[in-house]
């Protein structure tokens, strides 16, 4: 068993950036909503760019499922 990723893998990574990207983005979106509570509440700019990053996950997801079938299902 070798312990370092297979080029194959590296490859899957590689397509798949865009979208892990995407819901690190997502993600830190929704962090600042939970923190932004405890100071009085998310402004309107939290909540567009948690809207935005939302729309970037489903833009990323669709192009991901389009370019590797595997994950076309």
């Amino acid at each position: 068993m070798t312990a370092e990723p297979t080029v194959a893998d590296l490859a899957a990574i590689d397509r798949e950036w865009p979208l892990i990207a995407a819901e690190l983005d997502l993600l830190d979106a929704e962090i600042t909503l939970l923190y932004a509570e405890d100071h009085g509440g998310p402004t309107a700019l939290d909540w567009r760019r948690l809207r935005r990053a939302e729309a970037r996950v489903t833009r990323a997801a669709e192009t991901t499922a389009r370019t590797d079938p595997r994950r076309a299902a």
